[in-house]
């Protein structure tokens, strides 16, 4: 028996991404074979397909930072999972497949009612501004907080879970897409045509308790001074490639380090390797949002599998808000 699975041949643009035919094997002693439910496209894809990242992937390889799927064998060495659970996870390359091999401990537990398109991003993009939001940065309600890249999949994100929290949001976008900000209470700015360090100084005279950073580059510099006393900086862009990240970290510590009350910090999702408690903990509360409708990810596009070249190609254009979703064969 065969499946299908989307691989990137050769570094480059969309049209690197080919469907290859693989022979479907019995899961290794310690392995869980899931067939894959929903993948989200997301930035990391297109960055790791590019080898703008620090660490790259190598050549070729089947892209897709997460997925969620059905569990359709289990190797005999497998303890709790059962054929036919619901469950998903953070994949970081191999998710643009039909079907894909895990160890058991990368599992993450999913609600079987939830609709696996609208529960796709909160693998990635959901996790990552929740716990921006509630660990790095530990905001309260009714803080001031700005949000730079505040339409894709993790700006929609906050803008959703900062409703919740009741924060009092700004956020960077383009002119196009400043409706979505609206419509959760943010007030938008035109990165293109508005001085944004000018509009939060007017705004917020006092300053501001917290600005997520998922740009980058020189952000951090123009951003940290916004904060008051108390205030934290959180920035989780792609340093897209190795010296950048040693000059971006190292201009975190030193702001993180300045005796003026605030501080910087890095976010990244690497450190679910490490201790995966905290990461299934919200998860869990991210489901649960989700199945009590507190929060529903905003959907720009899903995909069959063997389309994700279309859909990379629509997340490359710059005209999406919130998410696009590639949907496996059921």
């Amino acid at each position: 028996m065969k499946y299908r699975s989307v691989t990137a041949i050769k570094r480059g643009g969309p049209e690197v991404l080919k469907v290859v035919e693989n022979d479907l094997r019995a899961p290794n002693s310690h392995e869980v074979r899931i067939q894959v439910l929903s993948a989200p496209v997301s930035l990391p894809d297109v960055e790791a397909r590019y080898g703008t990242s620090p660490f790259k992937v190598k050549v070729p390889f089947v892209p897709g930072y997460a997925v969620i799927g059905e569990v359709d064998a289990i190797g005999e060495a497998v303890e709790k999972t059962r054929v036919g659970d619901r469950v998903a996870a953070l994949t970081v390359s191999g998710g643009y497949s039909e079907y894909c091999y895990l160890t058991e401990k990368q599992l993450i537990p999913v609600p079987a009612d939830v609709d696996p398109v609208a529960a796709a991003p909160l693998i990635l993009n959901y996790i990552v501004a929740y716990q921006v939001m509630h660990r790095s940065a530990r905001i309260k309600r009714h803080d001031r907080v700005l949000i730079i890249g505040a339409s894709g999949g993790i700006g929609t994100a906050f803008l959703q879970l900062g409703v919740l929290a009741q924060l009092k949001m700004y956020g960077l976008a383009s002119k196009t897409k400043h409706q979505v900000l609206v419509d959760y209470g943010a007030t938008p700015i035109d990165y293109h045509t508005q001085d944004f360090v000018q509009v939060i100084q007017d705004a917020e005279p006092q300053g501001i308790e917290a600005v997520f950073d998922g740009i980058g580059g020189d952000y951090i510099q123009r951003s940290f001074p916004l904060l008051k006393r108390g205030g934290t900086y959180v920035g989780y862009a792609n340093p897209l490639n190795f010296p950048r990240m040693i000059r971006f970290l190292s201009r975190v510590a030193l702001y993180h380090l300045l005796p003026n009350g605030r501080s910087a910090k890095y976010y990244g999702t690497g450190s679910s390797r490490l201790n995966r408690q905290p990461f299934l903990e919200d998860w869990a509360i991210l489901f649960g949002l989700l199945t009590e409708g507190k929060i529903n990810p905003i959907i720009a596009g899903t995909y069959p599998l063997t389309e994700a070249a279309q859909a990379n190609q629509l997340l490359e254009s710059g005209k999406v808000i919130g998410n696009i979703v590639l949907v496996g064969d059921r």
